[in-house]
Protein backbone atom coordinates (compact mmCIF):
# COMPACT_ATOMS: atom_id res chain seq x y z
CA UNK A 1 0.00 0.00 0.00
CA UNK A 2 2.88 2.36 0.86
CA UNK A 3 4.43 1.73 -2.57
CA UNK A 4 1.10 2.65 -4.21
CA UNK A 5 1.05 5.98 -2.40
CA UNK A 6 4.65 6.58 -3.43
CA UNK A 7 3.75 5.89 -7.07
CA UNK A 8 0.79 8.33 -6.91
CA UNK A 9 3.00 10.97 -5.30
CA UNK A 10 5.65 10.59 -7.99
CA UNK A 11 3.11 10.64 -10.83
CA UNK A 12 0.74 13.24 -9.38
CA UNK A 13 1.36 15.74 -12.18
CA UNK A 14 0.67 13.21 -14.91
CA UNK A 15 -2.41 11.85 -13.11
CA UNK A 16 -3.75 15.38 -12.65
CA UNK A 17 -3.17 16.07 -16.36
CA UNK A 18 -5.10 12.95 -17.36
CA UNK A 19 -7.98 13.79 -15.04
CA UNK A 20 -8.20 17.33 -16.42
CA UNK A 21 -8.16 15.99 -20.00
CA UNK A 22 -10.99 13.59 -19.23
CA UNK A 23 -12.96 16.35 -17.51
CA UNK A 24 -12.44 18.69 -20.49
CA UNK A 25 -13.50 15.99 -22.89
CA UNK A 26 -16.62 15.38 -20.78
CA UNK A 27 -17.61 19.08 -20.84
CA UNK A 28 -17.04 19.28 -24.62
CA UNK A 29 -19.24 16.24 -25.23
CA UNK A 30 -22.04 17.47 -23.00
CA UNK A 31 -22.08 21.09 -24.19
CA UNK A 32 -21.75 20.59 -27.94
CA UNK A 33 -24.31 18.68 -29.99
CA UNK A 34 -21.86 18.22 -32.85
CA UNK A 35 -19.13 16.62 -30.72
CA UNK A 36 -21.69 14.64 -28.77
CA UNK A 37 -23.01 13.05 -31.97
CA UNK A 38 -19.49 12.42 -33.26
CA UNK A 39 -18.49 10.78 -29.99
CA UNK A 40 -21.46 8.45 -29.84
CA UNK A 41 -21.19 7.52 -33.53
CA UNK A 42 -17.50 6.74 -33.14
CA UNK A 43 -17.98 4.81 -29.91
CA UNK A 44 -20.83 2.80 -31.46
CA UNK A 45 -18.67 2.00 -34.50
CA UNK A 46 -15.79 0.64 -32.40
CA UNK A 47 -18.15 -1.14 -30.05
CA UNK A 48 -19.75 -2.87 -33.06
CA UNK A 49 -16.32 -3.81 -34.43
CA UNK A 50 -15.28 -5.22 -31.07
CA UNK A 51 -18.53 -7.20 -30.82
CA UNK A 52 -18.00 -8.52 -34.36
CA UNK A 53 -14.48 -9.69 -33.51
CA UNK A 54 -15.76 -11.28 -30.30
CA UNK A 55 -18.50 -13.16 -32.19
CA UNK A 56 -16.03 -14.27 -34.87
CA UNK A 57 -13.65 -15.62 -32.22
CA UNK A 58 -16.52 -17.42 -30.48
CA UNK A 59 -17.73 -18.97 -33.75
CA UNK A 60 -14.19 -20.05 -34.65
CA UNK A 61 -13.83 -21.74 -31.27
CA UNK A 62 -17.08 -23.65 -31.97
CA UNK A 63 -16.06 -24.83 -35.46
CA UNK A 64 -15.07 -28.29 -34.23
CA UNK A 65 -18.47 -28.83 -32.64
CA UNK A 66 -20.22 -27.36 -35.69
CA UNK A 67 -18.33 -29.76 -37.99
CA UNK A 68 -19.22 -32.68 -35.73
CA UNK A 69 -22.90 -31.69 -35.81
CA UNK A 70 -22.81 -31.39 -39.61
CA UNK A 71 -21.19 -34.81 -39.87
CA UNK A 72 -24.00 -36.31 -37.80
CA UNK A 73 -26.61 -34.61 -39.97
CA UNK A 74 -24.88 -35.84 -43.15
CA UNK A 75 -24.90 -39.36 -41.72
CA UNK A 76 -28.66 -39.18 -41.35
CA UNK A 77 -29.13 -37.73 -44.85
CA UNK A 78 -26.82 -40.35 -46.39
CA UNK A 79 -28.98 -43.09 -44.89
CA UNK A 80 -32.19 -41.55 -46.26
CA UNK A 81 -30.75 -40.90 -49.74
CA UNK A 82 -29.30 -44.41 -50.00
CA UNK A 83 -32.60 -45.99 -49.01
CA UNK A 84 -34.48 -43.91 -51.59
CA UNK A 85 -31.98 -44.84 -54.29
CA UNK A 86 -32.34 -48.53 -53.48
CA UNK A 87 -36.14 -48.37 -53.60
CA UNK A 88 -36.13 -46.48 -56.93
CA UNK A 89 -36.63 -48.71 -59.99
CA UNK A 90 -33.49 -49.08 -62.09
CA UNK A 91 -33.75 -48.76 -65.85
CA UNK A 92 -36.93 -48.98 -67.92
CA UNK A 93 -38.43 -51.82 -65.86
CA UNK A 94 -40.78 -51.38 -62.92
CA UNK A 95 -38.77 -53.74 -60.69
CA UNK A 96 -38.40 -52.55 -57.09
CA UNK A 97 -36.27 -54.04 -54.33
CA UNK A 98 -37.82 -55.12 -51.04
CA UNK A 99 -37.50 -52.93 -47.97
CA UNK A 100 -34.92 -55.17 -46.22
CA UNK A 101 -32.57 -55.00 -49.20
CA UNK A 102 -33.10 -51.25 -49.58
CA UNK A 103 -32.21 -50.55 -45.94
CA UNK A 104 -29.16 -52.82 -45.77
CA UNK A 105 -26.65 -49.95 -45.55
CA UNK A 106 -25.95 -48.24 -42.23
CA UNK A 107 -23.65 -45.22 -41.79
CA UNK A 108 -21.44 -44.30 -38.82
CA UNK A 109 -19.45 -41.09 -38.36
CA UNK A 110 -15.73 -41.19 -37.53
CA UNK A 111 -12.95 -38.62 -37.31
CA UNK A 112 -9.70 -38.97 -39.30
CA UNK A 113 -6.74 -38.75 -36.92
CA UNK A 114 -3.98 -39.81 -39.32
CA UNK A 115 -3.75 -39.87 -43.11
CA UNK A 116 -1.03 -40.39 -45.71
CA UNK A 117 -1.00 -39.61 -49.42
CA UNK A 118 2.72 -39.69 -50.31
CA UNK A 119 3.34 -43.44 -50.42
CA UNK A 120 2.55 -46.18 -52.92
CA UNK A 121 0.27 -47.78 -50.31
CA UNK A 122 -1.57 -45.25 -48.15
CA UNK A 123 -3.71 -45.69 -45.05
CA UNK A 124 -5.94 -43.66 -42.74
CA UNK A 125 -6.52 -44.01 -39.00
CA UNK A 126 -9.99 -43.37 -37.53
CA UNK A 127 -11.08 -42.76 -33.95
CA UNK A 128 -13.67 -45.58 -33.95
CA UNK A 129 -13.10 -49.29 -33.41
CA UNK A 130 -14.74 -52.56 -32.46
CA UNK A 131 -16.34 -50.93 -29.41
CA UNK A 132 -18.34 -48.80 -31.85
CA UNK A 133 -19.36 -51.74 -34.05
CA UNK A 134 -16.61 -51.31 -36.66
CA UNK A 135 -15.11 -54.41 -38.25
CA UNK A 136 -12.65 -55.13 -41.08
CA UNK A 137 -14.13 -55.08 -44.58
CA UNK A 138 -16.49 -52.13 -44.08
CA UNK A 139 -16.44 -49.38 -46.68
CA UNK A 140 -15.47 -45.80 -45.87
CA UNK A 141 -16.72 -42.72 -47.72
CA UNK A 142 -16.41 -38.96 -47.31
CA UNK A 143 -19.08 -36.29 -47.85
CA UNK A 144 -17.84 -36.08 -51.46
CA UNK A 145 -16.89 -39.62 -52.45
CA UNK A 146 -15.16 -42.96 -51.85
CA UNK A 147 -12.31 -43.13 -49.30
CA UNK A 148 -11.39 -46.79 -48.79
CA UNK A 149 -12.04 -49.97 -46.79
CA UNK A 150 -11.44 -50.85 -43.14
CA UNK A 151 -8.35 -53.08 -42.87
CA UNK A 152 -7.84 -53.69 -39.14
CA UNK A 153 -9.51 -52.58 -35.90
CA UNK A 154 -8.65 -52.27 -32.24
CA UNK A 155 -11.18 -51.46 -29.55
CA UNK A 156 -11.08 -47.71 -30.17
CA UNK A 157 -9.26 -47.23 -33.51
CA UNK A 158 -9.43 -48.46 -37.10
CA UNK A 159 -6.92 -48.49 -39.94
CA UNK A 160 -8.39 -47.96 -43.38
CA UNK A 161 -6.85 -48.97 -46.70
CA UNK A 162 -7.10 -45.82 -48.78
CA UNK A 163 -8.15 -45.88 -52.42
CA UNK A 164 -4.67 -44.34 -52.87
CA UNK A 165 -3.28 -47.87 -52.57
CA UNK A 166 -1.62 -49.96 -55.27
CA UNK A 167 -3.91 -52.95 -54.69
CA UNK A 168 -7.23 -51.22 -54.05
CA UNK A 169 -9.88 -51.30 -56.78
CA UNK A 170 -13.52 -50.25 -56.69
CA UNK A 171 -16.15 -51.31 -59.21
CA UNK A 172 -17.31 -48.12 -60.93
CA UNK A 173 -19.81 -47.00 -63.54
CA UNK A 174 -19.87 -44.15 -66.05
CA UNK A 175 -23.05 -42.17 -65.52
CA UNK A 176 -23.59 -41.23 -69.17
CA UNK A 177 -21.86 -44.11 -70.91
CA UNK A 178 -23.22 -46.72 -68.52
CA UNK A 179 -20.09 -48.90 -68.81
CA UNK A 180 -18.76 -50.63 -65.69
CA UNK A 181 -15.09 -51.09 -64.87
CA UNK A 182 -12.68 -51.00 -61.94
CA UNK A 183 -11.15 -47.72 -60.79
CA UNK A 184 -7.56 -48.00 -59.51
CA UNK A 185 -4.89 -45.54 -58.37
CA UNK A 186 -1.79 -45.49 -60.57
CA UNK A 187 0.47 -44.27 -57.75
CA UNK A 188 1.24 -40.89 -59.34
CA UNK A 189 -1.08 -38.06 -58.30
CA UNK A 190 -3.05 -38.26 -55.02
CA UNK A 191 -5.98 -36.44 -56.66
CA UNK A 192 -6.27 -38.69 -59.74
CA UNK A 193 -6.87 -42.35 -60.56
CA UNK A 194 -7.49 -44.56 -63.57
CA UNK A 195 -10.64 -46.30 -64.78
CA UNK A 196 -9.79 -49.60 -66.47
CA UNK A 197 -11.22 -51.92 -69.09
CA UNK A 198 -13.66 -49.52 -70.76
CA UNK A 199 -14.07 -50.54 -74.39
CA UNK A 200 -12.73 -48.20 -77.04
CA UNK A 201 -16.18 -48.37 -78.66
CA UNK A 202 -17.76 -46.67 -75.64
CA UNK A 203 -18.57 -43.01 -76.22
CA UNK A 204 -16.80 -40.93 -73.61
CA UNK A 205 -17.83 -37.56 -72.16
CA UNK A 206 -15.40 -35.20 -70.47
CA UNK A 207 -16.38 -34.44 -66.85
CA UNK A 208 -18.75 -37.41 -66.88
CA UNK A 209 -19.43 -38.58 -63.32
CA UNK A 210 -18.03 -41.94 -62.25
CA UNK A 211 -19.84 -43.60 -59.33
CA UNK A 212 -19.73 -46.90 -57.49
CA UNK A 213 -21.57 -49.65 -59.35
CA UNK A 214 -24.01 -52.25 -58.07
CA UNK A 215 -21.31 -54.93 -58.42
CA UNK A 216 -19.79 -54.70 -54.94
CA UNK A 217 -20.93 -55.44 -51.41
CA UNK A 218 -18.89 -52.73 -49.68
CA UNK A 219 -20.21 -49.42 -51.00
CA UNK A 220 -23.76 -48.38 -51.83
CA UNK A 221 -24.19 -47.83 -55.57
CA UNK A 222 -24.07 -44.23 -56.73
CA UNK A 223 -21.27 -42.95 -54.44
CA UNK A 224 -18.99 -40.56 -56.33
CA UNK A 225 -15.56 -41.85 -57.31
CA UNK A 226 -14.56 -38.95 -59.56
CA UNK A 227 -15.06 -37.25 -62.89
CA UNK A 228 -13.51 -38.00 -66.27
CA UNK A 229 -10.51 -35.69 -66.64
CA UNK A 230 -8.72 -37.11 -69.71
CA UNK A 231 -9.39 -39.85 -72.27
CA UNK A 232 -6.64 -41.23 -74.48
CA UNK A 233 -6.59 -44.14 -76.87
CA UNK A 234 -3.65 -45.62 -78.75
CA UNK A 235 -4.45 -47.21 -82.15
CA UNK A 236 -3.34 -50.67 -80.98
CA UNK A 237 -5.22 -50.60 -77.65
CA UNK A 238 -8.52 -52.33 -76.90
CA UNK A 239 -9.52 -50.05 -74.03
CA UNK A 240 -9.63 -46.35 -73.32
CA UNK A 241 -6.92 -44.82 -71.13
CA UNK A 242 -9.16 -42.89 -68.72
CA UNK A 243 -7.90 -40.54 -66.01
CA UNK A 244 -10.33 -39.50 -63.29
CA UNK A 245 -10.30 -36.40 -61.14
CA UNK A 246 -10.93 -37.84 -57.66
CA UNK A 247 -14.06 -36.69 -55.84
CA UNK A 248 -12.41 -36.97 -52.40
CA UNK A 249 -9.74 -34.47 -51.41
CA UNK A 250 -7.49 -36.53 -49.13
CA UNK A 251 -5.52 -33.47 -48.04
CA UNK A 252 -8.53 -31.98 -46.22
CA UNK A 253 -10.25 -35.09 -44.84
CA UNK A 254 -11.67 -34.50 -41.37
CA UNK A 255 -14.81 -36.62 -40.96
CA UNK A 256 -15.72 -39.82 -42.83
CA UNK A 257 -18.63 -42.25 -42.84
CA UNK A 258 -18.12 -45.96 -42.25
CA UNK A 259 -20.59 -48.02 -44.27
CA UNK A 260 -21.99 -51.23 -42.85
CA UNK A 261 -23.74 -53.55 -45.29
CA UNK A 262 -25.92 -55.64 -42.99
CA UNK A 263 -26.34 -58.27 -45.73
CA UNK A 264 -22.65 -58.38 -46.74
CA UNK A 265 -21.78 -61.57 -44.85
CA UNK A 266 -24.78 -63.42 -46.27
CA UNK A 267 -23.91 -62.34 -49.81
CA UNK A 268 -20.21 -63.23 -49.55
CA UNK A 269 -20.88 -66.64 -47.98
CA UNK A 270 -23.31 -67.50 -50.75
CA UNK A 271 -20.91 -66.37 -53.47
CA UNK A 272 -18.10 -68.46 -51.97
CA UNK A 273 -20.14 -71.63 -52.49
CA UNK A 274 -19.86 -71.14 -56.27
CA UNK A 275 -16.08 -70.52 -56.32
CA UNK A 276 -15.12 -74.20 -56.85
CA UNK A 277 -17.35 -74.32 -59.92
CA UNK A 278 -15.58 -71.31 -61.44
CA UNK A 279 -12.17 -72.93 -61.28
Amino acid sequence: MFELFQFIARSRNFILFVLLEVLSFYFIINNSNYWSVRFFNTSNYYAARLLSWSNAAREYARLRQVNADLAQENQRLNTIVTQLQQLKPQGPTSYKTDSIFATRFKFMVARVINNTTQYANNYLTLDKGTADGIRPGMGVISPTGVVGKVKTCSEHFSVVTSILHSEFMVSSRLMKGGEIGPAKWDGVHPDQMKMLYISRNTKMYRRDSVVTSEYNSIFPPGIMVGRVLRVRMAPDQTFHDITLDLATDFNTLSFVYIVENKLQTEQELLEKTTEPERK
